[in-house]
């Protein structure tokens, strides 16, 4: 088997607001594997200011990767560890491999087009009219689980936007996510989260900066609300120090991107000692193309879900992939009539 990597921007549609910044484009990495007539793909979703690989020796990594990919895939998991994005790379590219269609790694109901699966419809940070208008448009369009990114304007025009909602709709028709990407000062973070809890949240991701451990465990005790730590799981490496973490905060959920925590097994392992606390969980995509947000879907699905995840719809980017995903009324599908089109050039 032979490997090779190749670079590939993928560019936004619209520019999308974060509380770190706007994003205009989006670095990722893809592993191609090759053996006569068999190919198998793997997407490296390096997430440039927020991976704990985002390291200058990324691509001098991804090289040692093709150059020693004959070894075993635990020893080659083991070796990658600090480098989340290429494992999960990894773990694609060896299922695309193995299967018979290079695109289905893991047949299902799913694949088959049978069931799909429920996600929430994501607002971007923007201006206020533009919030409002994409609020409309994902309610219009069947969206039943509404996530907002909050914490990059006014906190009282963030509050006016949920009330707004919460207006025409109760918590028993539109459930209401919101993610502050640790925008809170955790001297004023209380404070925010009792006034979001008037308008019946379901949750808040990451409300201050990781890494205050004491200030984010207290939180978690004193909520009006249920808290979901996400940033807080990156760069967190071995199964013991999970353990040791989710112990200490006790959250009330916790947020998986495959990219971001070491692809399936590092999902694998969270979600373990997750349901051993009875912490609750879901699975988000971080901005991946196509094959990427395919491969968290279908392992996703695979696992089995209820409530609705953190995917991605493929809308954001102007050069993505075609493929037979596609979004219908808040769910995210997989449609056996449309064809993937992958070309990197």
């Amino acid at each position: 088997m032979e490997a090779s990597f190749q670079k590939y921007i993928l560019n936004f549609k619209q520019a999308s607001g974060t509380s770190r910044g706007i994003l205009h484009t989006k670095e990722t990495f893809f592993l191609l594997l090759s053996e006569q007539h068999k190919l198998g793909i793997g997407e490296c979703g390096l997430f440039r200011g927020l991976s704990c690989d985002d390291r200058p020796d990324y691509k001098k990594k991804m090289q040692w990767l093709c150059d020693y990919i004959h070894l075993e895939k635990k020893v080659l998991l083991h070796e990658l560890k600090e480098f989340p994005s290429i494992q999960f790379g990894l773990e694609q590219a060896l299922l695309s491999f193995e299967n018979k269609d290079k695109f289905e790694l893991f047949p299902s109901k799913f694949t088959q087009g049978e069931e799909t699966i429920p996600i929430n419809g994501l607002i971007w940070m923007a201006s206020e009219d533009f919030m409002r208008k994409q609020i409309k448009e994902k309610l219009k369009s069947g969206f039943t689980t509404i996530k907002m990114k909050i914490g990059a304007i006014d906190f009282d025009t963030e509050l006016s936007l949920l009330k707004s909602i919460r207006t025409e709709f109760s918590a028993d028709q539109v459930e209401l996510r919101v993610d502050a990407n640790g925008a809170f000062q955790p001297g004023n973070a209380l404070e925010k989260l009792k006034r979001l809890s008037d308008y019946e949240l379901h949750s808040i991701e990451q409300p201050i900066r990781k890494g205050q451990i004491s200030e984010i465990a207290q939180l978690c005790i004193d909520t009006p609300l249920p808290i979901a730590l996400d940033e807080e799981l990156i760069g967190i490496f071995d199964e013991d120090a999970r353990e040791e973490l989710l112990l200490s905060i006790q959250p009330q959920y916790i947020i998986l991107k495959p990219s971001l925590v070491g692809g399936f097994e590092g999902c694998r392992q969270w979600i373990e000692i997750a349901e051993k606390y009875n912490i609750g969980w879901w699975i988000t995509s971080a901005l991946e193309s196509n094959i990427g947000l395919s491969a968290i879907a279908q392992y996703t699905y695979d696992i089995g879900v209820e409530m609705p995840q953190g995917l991605g719809t493929g809308s954001l980017f102007t050069n993505n992939f075609d493929s037979p995903l596609e979004v219908v009324k808040g769910h995210l599908g997989y449609n056996k009539n449309k064809s993937w089109n992958f070309n990197l050039y």
